[in-house]
């Protein structure tokens, strides 16, 4: 399979977990069992969104191998304008795995919220219109 192909096959499963996680985000008030879900969601939404990249890196010519050259690649490349939010969230995921500690998912949700999700929704705007 050519990685063109790859690519955008990978970006229609990005899409369907962006649909999803808008889902959560436009849900005002979540229960616990709600908030555990919106974190899960997020996490293979992220897991998919540096793949994404990495294959579209990849078909311009790029080798990237990791979540972290993934984001660099694509800021260089300005296919993402927030390197650094993405650095955090990135480095933010072994804390999403605690979802049984309240205090740490009131602000794993926050950081969803607040900063994660709007780059997310960037980044899928972005490789869309390079469709």
């Amino acid at each position: 399979m050519s990685i063109d192909v790859r690519w955008k096959q990978r970006f229609e499963s990005f899409k369907k977990a962006v649909m999803q996680l808008t889902e959560f985000i436009e849900k005002d008030e979540l229960n616990k069992y709600e908030v555990q879900g919106l974190i899960q969601c997020f996490e293979y939404t992220f897991e998919l969104a540096w793949k994404t990249m990495k294959d579209y890196l990849g078909q311009e010519g790029f080798d990237v191998n990791s979540p972290r050259s993934a984001i660099q690649t694509a800021f260089q490349m300005q296919l993402i304008a927030d390197g650094q939010t993405w650095i955090d969230a990135l480095d933010k995921r072994d804390l999403m795995a605690h979802t049984y500690d309240e205090k740490r998912t009131m602000e794993v949700e926050r950081l969803i919220r607040e900063k994660y999700y709007k780059i997310i929704k960037e980044l899928y705007f972005k490789l869309g219109d390079l469709l």
